[in-house]
């Protein structure tokens, strides 16, 4: 789910919407139907009635010239979010084995006319009526502003994959909070068992697909857990899902009054379960500040709401800090009378300096058990939704170990972090923006792609709350004129019919997930045959992240009980900071140098090794400026990383692998009025 987006919160949207509950409280089965003529892309029999796909002709599949194979990635969809959040916040489903009319039904509070609709109607477009019925008639949702209704029908989504779409990562998705205040529900809000449901649902929704295709393993919608079952998938023509999560309060990770409320074995335990479950990218933490990290804030009069709900949910309020590098957290906005009111009685709002935009809160000690747990499992980590300084130092643990599994899914990510993704083998995706919006944004960034040589992704974030592209009109520059062919060429796209309705993207807007080839059609008409071409590389480039962190090996760490020697040690009766303190394995332990710049720390690998990186872990009182010097003989020493613009914590020096048996690193400028202070350097390589 999104963030910085018209009326993109889930909870920025719900916590108004409880003042207005208060006041209102005082089909058909498959039928049998010959596999069309032109191929395996058609189904032995589908549901009847249902919706129509409105595209023909054979899907892209194989692999291009190079070996490379081709597709669109969807990387941050929310398929069955219509089963977290209680229940009844996404009404509909993506599928039902009774048929098209009983997954296409409005929420039961929403008849006669919407007016109860609660969620609908501080969110979206519907201005306190709709009409509720969906199938056939579908006089008022999908729509690309109705935040309530479902947009992943599974049909809609065929329709995104015969127009190009090959990845889709489906974000198993919910929130305790909002499921706890919202008055309509009819299940339980524990947000593990959300996640079990959706992911069952899932699965579910593959079997009804093979069904339609003749049996297990015959349909176009295939869960993948590892890339090269992913990438056979995408060369077969199919669409590879992936299993994600967005949750606020994984394996029940939450704080309360700053204190934990899980441990490292729920942590285990947890991130085992969700492995088992095919889950293999997620989000450590999403909108609240929880247990494992910081988040980063959503703003305005949105962020004032959502502090709202991380107070009912924590006990607590964000708290800022000046932001000490270029990037930062959003500005929360001043105090609102809605908001005020759903506080308890004698709890005011916090205000915040303008001049103070990033959460004090980072990556706690139990968010990077986290992270290494998920290394170790060989997942990847969103770092999108994650504060300023909880990202930098959760790419700092990532840097350390060189592990390329980092995504960024839809623009909730600072910018200036994207080269530090690229520079780990990491993907990026944008959130569906109009189409020059995005193609604007996607040309700024379109150097670093050729740089490091990949490709693009959108993160349609449907079922999310978001808010999709509006209508652009008939008449507009990048009017989608129908039929149009794919963008891989293969299929020849009309306007999408479901029931009575017909969809056009020129006058509805990225309605539901069918539209979403039609979008990417206007993008190409904005100018941006560029940016379609790198959409089109994005299969490849997502799976080469995938594949690297399945392969990920941390290679060898050739520090720890090397003899170590140092220009000088701080001197203390009680404590020793001796130089084999820094490569004793042991982070209770330092070496400190004396207070002066010019200082250093070696160590002696025994025999000549290949080296290409050294980490330093610091304390406090760390470098701003200093050097990687490597030697082979212990006298003639030779720079192989330097930088002026050291920021502590955990700093990674990376360089061409070379030669060395003695590496050490070499202060130049001090960043605090104390000398150099390291709990552990490490070096690594062969």
């Amino acid at each position: 789910m999104t963030g910085n987006h018209r009326a993109r919160n889930v909870l920025a949207r719900l916590l108004p919407l409880l003042l207005l509950a208060a006041a209102l409280v005082s089909g058909a089965m498959p039928g049998p139907n010959a596999r069309a003529a032109d191929g395996w892309w058609n189904p032995t029999a589908r549901p009847a009635p249902d919706s129509q796909i409105n595209v023909t002709g054979e899907p892209f599949r194989g692999t291009a010239a190079d070996g490379s194979v081709r597709g669109f990635v969807d990387a941050h969809n929310h398929l069955m979010s219509a089963e977290g959040f209680g229940g009844r916040v996404i009404c509909g489903a993506a599928f039902s084995p009774q048929g098209v009319a009983d997954a296409l039904k409005d929420c039961p509070e929403h008849y006669p006319d919407g007016s109860l609709a609660l969620f609908e109607n501080v969110t979206g477009g519907a201005d306190g009526h709709h009409d509720p019925v969906g199938w056939p008639t579908f006089a008022d949702w999908p729509a690309h502003d109705s935040l309530s209704h479902q947009q992943d029908y599974y049909a809609w989504v065929e329709r995104a994959w015969r127009g190009g779409e090959r990845i889709l990562v489906n974000d198993l998705v919910t929130n305790g909070l909002l499921c706890s205040i919202y008055p309509y529900k009819d299940r339980g809000c524990d947000e593990m068992d959300a996640i079990r449901t959706e992911a069952r649902e899932s699965y579910e929704l593959q079997a009804y697909v093979d069904a339609m295709y003749g049996g297990p393993g015959k349909g176009w919608f295939r869960i993948v857990t590892d890339s090269d079952q992913a990438r056979s998938v995408v060369e077969q023509g199919k669409l590879a899902v992936v299993l994600g999560v967005e949750t606020s309060e994984p394996f029940g990770c939450k704080q309360i009054l700053d204190v934990p409320q899980c441990d490292r074995a729920a942590i285990d335990r947890g991130l085992d379960e969700l492995y088992a479950l095919g889950v293999r990218s997620m989000f450590l933490c999403h909108k609240f500040d929880n247990a494992l990290c910081g988040v980063r804030f959503d703003e305005g009069t949105t962020g004032v709401a959502v502090n709202a709900g991380q107070f009912l949910s924590t006990g607590t309020f964000w708290t800022t800090e000046q932001c000490t590098g270029p990037q930062h957290d959003n500005p929360i906005g001043l105090p609102t009378a809605l908001a005020r009111g759903m506080l308890p009685a004698g709890v005011e709002l916090p205000t915040y300096s303008a001049s103070a935009q990033c959460n004090t809160r980072g990556l706690t000690e139990l968010g990077d058990y986290a992270l290494r747990g998920m290394m170790k499992r060989h997942m990847m980590l969103e770092v999108d939704h994650m504060s300023v300084k909880a990202a930098r130092s959760a790419f700092e643990v990532l840097e350390s170990q060189a592990y390329p599994g980092v995504i960024s899914s839809h623009s909730w990510m600072d910018l200036n972090w994207t080269e530090r993704l690229y520079k780990l083998g990491g993907f990026a995706a944008q959130y569906p923006h109009d189409a020059n919006g995005f193609v604007a944004e996607a040309n700024r960034t379109k150097a670093l792609r050729d740089q490091y040589r990949v490709g693009y992704g959108y993160g349609s974030d449907l079922n999310g709350v978001g808010g999709w592209p509006g209508p652009v009109g008939t008449g507009a520059p990048n009017a989608v004129t129908y039929p149009f062919r794919s963008a891989d060429g293969g299929s020849v796209l009309d306007r999408q019919v479901t029931g009575s309705r017909t969809w056009d993207v020129n006058t509805d807007g990225v309605a539901h997930a069918g539209l979403l080839p039609d979008w990417i059609e206007q993008i190409r008409l904005s100018g941006g045959q560029g940016v379609v071409d790198d959409l089109m590389k994005g299969a490849q480039s997502y799976l080469g992240t995938w594949r690297a962190t399945e392969r990920y090996s941390a290679g060898r760490e050739l520090a720890t009980g090397a003899a170590a020697s140092a220009s000088s040690s701080e001197w203390n009766p009680f404590t020793s900071y001796q130089p084999g303190r820094a490569v004793d394995g042991d982070r209770s332990t330092r070496w400190a140098s004396d207070w002066s710049d010019d200082q250093w720390l070696g160590v002696d690998l025994g025999a000549v090794r290949t080296v290409d990186r050294v980490t330093l872990d610091w304390e406090r009182a760390y470098a701003a400026g200093y050097r990687i010097e490597v030697s082979t003989d212990g006298s003639t020493w030779r720079t192989v990383w330097s930088t002026s613009a050291g920021d502590g914590g955990l700093d990674t020096a990376a360089f061409a692998p070379t030669a060395a048996r003695y590496v050490r690193f070499h202060g130049t400028a001090r960043a605090t009025q104390w000398g150099y202070s390291l709990y552990e350097l490490s070096v690594h390589g062969s």
